[in-house]
């Protein structure tokens, strides 16, 4: 009778078990945020990573502001995200993991910045330029042919060039003054500027676990490279690491408080170039793998 009834239990067991398993690698959700002329088809491998380590996880490339329209200025691509990305985390309740590539990292900040109920789990800045840009790169030309990048404030700290994404993170080391003058995306964003949002701004920061900063020297756009892991120039170019930074020493935005928490890694990978790093295995398992749970 008794082995009767556990043969009799054994499709039950099964059911259980698959219940339990499912409950247990149930997956947050990860939406992944594009750079700069990229789209979600430049992800595809990034994604097939994700679900081969953790199966079943709802990943989505956001397909806004691609190639051209990423120059587009990033307040407004920031409104479009927002909304893109709002009802994903309204439908999870355990909360999402957000995944931002070079450009995208900037906008990810605005996003969570303006979007104060966010359930951000994991914040992964793959090679951003989280503390601005100041360099010569294959972007830069293909933007603006005629500038080098001692020139490009000329340009970029007008109300025309912060129409445009890329001036709306060009923080010129030599130009302080019109760089706090005329940047409306970075400088408020960073606190380098007092404005009316910088406490709402600083609490929402404050919602995510971890946050993650992923960048290497081989980059070759992002400049300095140590910008992804928000450290950036003095006035004479020597790159002030991330906990000497003025709005980290003040921590404007919530930056140093994490860090205090334990909640900021970063995760620094030699030989990898700006554009391969949302397809190389090893970035993936040993920077973006773990945060994925």
């Amino acid at each position: 009778m008794g082995g009767l009834m556990t043969d009799g239990c054994r499709p039950c067991v099964v059911i259980w078990a698959v219940f339990l398993l499912s409950s247990v690698m149930g997956y947050r959700p990860v939406i992944i945020v594009h750079g700069i002329l990229d789209g979600p088809t430049q992800f595809e491998i990034l994604a097939k990573f994700i679900n081969q380590s953790h199966p079943g996880t709802n990943v989505t490339t956001l397909a806004l502001y691609d190639y051209i329209a990423s120059m587009k200025p990033l307040w407004q691509q920031v409104d479009g995200f927002r909304e893109a990305i709002r009802p994903i985390m309204d439908s999870a309740d355990d909360g999402v993991h957000l995944i931002c590539f070079s450009q995208g990292g900037l906008i990810c900040r605005g996003i969570l910045a303006t979007l104060p109920t966010h359930n951000v789990h994991s914040l992964i800045f793959l090679s951003s330029p989280l503390a601005g840009q100041y360099g010569d790169s294959s972007y830069l030309k293909y933007f603006f042919p005629k500038f080098v990048k001692s020139r490009l404030y000329h340009f970029c700290y007008t109300t025309w060039g912060q129409r445009i994404s890329v001036c709306n993170y060009w923080n010129d080391p030599h130009q302080r003054e019109r760089y706090l003058k005329s940047s409306i995306y970075l400088a408020p964003l960073n606190g380098e500027i007092e404005h009316a949002n910088s406490t709402a701004w600083r609490d929402s920061f404050l919602r995510i676990h971890t946050l993650v900063l992923i960048g290497g020297q081989n980059d070759g756009v992002i400049t300095p490279w140590e910008s992804s892991i928000f450290g950036f120039y003095d006035s004479n170019e020597t790159v002030i690491e991330m906990e000497k930074q003025d709005w980290y020493l003040r921590d404007a935005f919530g930056l140093k408080t994490l860090n205090s928490e334990g909640a900021v890694v970063k995760c620094v990978v030699p030989g990898v170039h700006h554009t391969s790093w949302h397809s190389n295995l090893t970035v993936y398992k040993n920077c973006i793998d773990k945060w994925l749970t």
